[in-house]
């Protein structure tokens, strides 16, 4: 009986496991195919805020995008 129990428990916490860590890679999969947000975006947002942005301020934005995805 406690054995059996034991089991399902083992079970469900590597079911758990397994299942998180296949969830992470497809979303890192799908991030990388399809971004939050891209140059384009970038250059309407800062544009809105009254700067025109240059193709190097650009960059460094999506550069700082990328390192903490």
């Amino acid at each position: 009986m406690l054995h059996d129990i034991l089991l399902i428990l083992l079970g469900l916490v590597v079911g758990i496991i397994i299942g998180f860590l296949i969830a992470r890679i497809v979303m890192k999969k799908y991030l990388q195919k399809n971004p939050p947000i891209n140059e384009k975006m970038i250059e309407v947002m800062m544009s809105s805020m009254g700067r025109k942005p240059s193709q190097k301020q650009v960059n460094q934005v999506m550069k700082q995008m990328t390192k903490y995805m």
